[in-house]
């Protein structure tokens, strides 16, 4: 990447600290991110086994506040907004008036009048222009807060006590999918229990000039359990095998819900409607009459590895198409997730593969996840 290529990408508040660790830079969604430090392969492991540390601060944080805060966002998105309590957050999605999936969304409500939506980096910019629209006629006001937030995450099974170290917050009372306000290494933060990694552990939203003290107030206090950096690629071999989606590839505006198996993100019994109400109801019935292409893992029998796009086959015909894959650290062969016909979807149907240019591999299909951690 030329020098002008780096100029025009939006750095994250902790740009210089990821070079002094001589991390591998990518162009991720106009940011320039760590794509890895060293090994993905150790990263990943660490993760599953100790801890990890993410500069997430490339995600689309917007504010929603007023009195009708809790109504706007109930029309603008599919999930029952208003029905999360203080301190809670919610998975949800916002879709367009014909149900296609615009992006999959966190929601954390942080007081009576004010809500904190999170986007994926490469839609945030939409989202954004979406809720401003479907906010005319509410009494409540959206905010870009992107450049107000930086977001570390500490993900991991020694994440707990790595940030009980540094907090008196509430940890052991904080449920997933849970936030509250508190105090890290003296940093003001939002301390959600949330994460993109099958692990427990922990998103901190901090100002971004308090970023860089409190990454390595972390990195100081998981040394001595094994805590690493750790970059975008693991962060995507982590959430593949933890079964949940990306943006771009198991979601898209082609696809409702429904069609990706996730109709139950959809509250159609919430007060007042709703953008894509009507289309999502007819997906929702055409999904009951004739179901859609599942969603579904697959494991190599070989070690040859698929990508997006690639053709899943079956006694000679094209039943799906993979979505994503790579090489499992944990299971220590390629998987992938795919979208493959109803009738080829149940794990252990026979004859399942992937054609990998012109090479048909034999492929397991297995229910996702792939990998769940022991509570």
């Amino acid at each position: 990447m030329s020098s002008t290529d780096s100029a025009a990408l939006r750095h994250t508040a902790l740009d210089a600290l990821h070079r002094s660790l001589g991390a591998t830079m990518t162009d991720f969604a106009g940011w320039d991110m760590p794509l890895r430090y060293g090994s993905e392969r150790d990263e990943h492991v660490a993760v599953r086994t100790r801890a990890g540390l993410f500069d997430l601060s490339h995600m689309g944080e917007i504010t929603v506040t007023g009195p009708q805060a809790a109504q706007l966002l109930n029309h603008a998105l599919v999930g029952d907004i208003a029905a999360v309590g203080v301190g809670r957050a919610r998975y949800t999605m916002i879709c367009r008036a014909d149900g296609g999936i615009l992006d999959d969304l966190i929601v954390y409500r942080l007081a009576e009048a004010e809500y904190l939506v999170v986007a994926n980096a490469s839609n945030a910019q939409v989202v954004l222009d979406a809720l401003v629209e479907r906010s005319a006629g509410f009494d409540a006001e959206v905010r870009d807060d992107r450049d107000a937030y930086a977001l570390i995450a500490v993900q991991g099974p020694e994440a707990p006590g790595i940030l009980k170290s540094l907090t008196d917050a509430d940890l052991d009372g904080l449920k997933y999918y849970a936030g509250l306000p508190g105090t890290v290494a003296g940093v003001p933060a939002l301390i959600a229990r949330t994460g993109y990694t099958g692990e427990d552990g922990f998103e901190l939203f901090v100002k971004p000039e308090h970023a860089v003290e409190l990454w390595q107030a972390l990195t100081e206090a998981g040394a001595p359990v094994g805590l690493v950096p750790c970059g975008l690629s693991c962060r995507d071999t982590l959430r593949l095998e933890a079964g949940m989606p990306l943006y771009g590839h198991e979601l898209t505006t082609e696809l409702t819900p429904f069609d990706a198996g996730l109709g139950r993100v959809v509250k159609f019994e919430k007060e007042g409607d709703f953008v894509g109400r009507a289309a999502l109801a007819e997906a929702a019935a055409r999904a009951a009459q004739n179901p859609p292409r599942v969603l579904v893992g697959l494991v190599a029998e070989g070690r040859r590895v698929p990508r997006a796009g690639y053709s899943v086959v079956a006694g000679g015909e094209v039943v799906g198409e993979v979505t994503s894959g790579a090489p499992s650290p944990t299971l220590g062969r390629p998987i992938a997730m795919a979208y493959v016909d109803a009738a080829h979807s149940a794990p252990g149907t026979a004859g399942v593969g992937v054609d990998i240019r012109g090479s048909h591999e034999p492929y397991e299909v297995v229910p996702l996840p792939f990998y769940k951690r022991q509570k």
